[in-house]
């Protein structure tokens, strides 16, 4: 099949999807056509997949950037140039309205849209009185609609009305996420030999970093030994940095960056911990538990459903604090509990590897074009 994938390129769960499907579908011979602004950060240049880059065009008449037209025109050019059978949009705003005014531009056969939601385009958007009916519009003109998680399936249906919506978990691909970490990594994030707490995140409000850092405080007042490592970059990242200086943690605390694959943090960590808001899956913490590392957690979204209370790790509720510093104080202090957290996080995660989950796809894609 031809697949034309249009997807935010940043470091977000549905960009990160989106790149690893078209991958994963690549490899079983189908073409693909990756849409964007940006080339998505986990694309290799030397990947046997098609990148179209969206050129923003500068019109002097507007006050803001027309990147729906933009994307709109890109995706209409891919479809004259390569005629792709399928459009797979992640994320509703703007990729499915524009995805589906492409559609109408085009005058050959029209492919079929698919439109995956992901979290925020349902859960925040979704609850927006201006832009909900666009959302609505534009699951509406799609074919064929997937969620991540049926708590986003639920939330989508509450928002929208709509119900036609199937259920595909995110997944991991096995080969990407080793069990066995890499000593020099080690050494440079924790060289006094110290446990390492790991979060991943886009610093957007919704992840509560701060919330972290305050039960992060709290934990260094009962253990030395661990430092907090965070990966990636956003709007609160500065925040985030000046807060560990007013903590006095700072000497404790790593900030990475962006990372193009975040395994080997992954591999090197005792646990992840995140805070946030909303996860429609919480696919960090999959990525995680393929490494057999135990997840401290907010109960939220798809990470109640993915995360096992007790048993893969702990689902605190949003906002407390304590709890958190709690639940990652009990695991670093309990070996026999974290060796038990570690081979159920494995146990749990195999139910989510790529070759179970990309089949789906590829019958949904066929049963459209059938």
């Amino acid at each position: 099949m031809k697949i034309a994938m249009v997807c935010f390129p940043g470091q977000g769960g549905s960009g990160v999807i989106a790149t690893e499907l078209g991958r994963e579908l690549s490899r079983k011979g189908h073409e693909i056509h990756m849409i964007s602004y940006e080339r998505p950060f986990r694309l290799e240049q030397n990947e046997e997949i098609f990148f179209h880059k969206v050129q923003m065009n500068d019109y002097p008449l507007f006050p803001y950037p027309l990147y729906t037209l933009d994307l709109s025109a890109k995706i209409a050019d891919v479809l004259r140039s390569f005629a792709p059978q399928i459009i797979h949009a992640h994320y509703v705003i703007p990729n499915t309205i524009a995805a589906y005014l492409a559609k109408e531009l085009y005058q050959g056969v029209a492919p079929k849209l698919v439109t995956t939601i992901h979290g925020t385009d349902i859960s925040i958007w979704g609850q927006d009185h201006q832009l909900r009916p666009l959302i609505r519009y534009g699951l509406e003109k799609s074919d064929a609609i997937t969620a991540v998680s049926h708590t986003l399936k639920d939330e989508a249906h509450l928002n929208t009305g709509i119900n036609n919506i199937q259920v595909i978990y995110n997944f991991v691909n096995e080969s990407l996420f080793q069990y066995h970490g890499n000593e020099m990594l080690r050494l440079q994030l924790a060289p006094g030999g110290e446990k390492v707490i790991l979060h991943i995140s886009n610093f957007r409000p919704v992840k509560r970093v701060p919330d972290l850092m305050r039960a992060f405080a709290m934990l260094l007042e009962d253990v030395q030994d661990v430092v907090l490592v965070l990966v990636g970059d956003g709007v609160e990242r500065l925040k985030t940095i000046e807060l560990a200086r007013v903590l006095g943690i700072e000497e404790k605390v790593c900030f990475v960056g962006n990372v193009p694959h975040p395994g080997p943090y992954l591999a090197v960590s005792h646990l992840l911990a995140l805070s946030s808001e909303k996860e429609s899956f919480g696919l960090v913490a999959l990525e995680a538990m393929s490494c057999g590392k135990p997840v401290v957690a907010t109960r939220t979204g798809g990470l109640s459903e993915l995360v096992e209370d007790g048993r893969t790790g702990f689902l605190t509720p949003v906002g407390d604090i304590n709890r958190l510093y709690v639940s990652m104080k009990r695991i670093l202090q309990d070996e026999t509990l974290y060796r038990v957290f570690a081979s159920n996080s494995r146990e749990k995660a195999a139910k989510f590897l790529s070759s179970i989950i990309i089949p789906s796809y590829e019958r949904l894609y066929t049963s459209l074009l059938e």
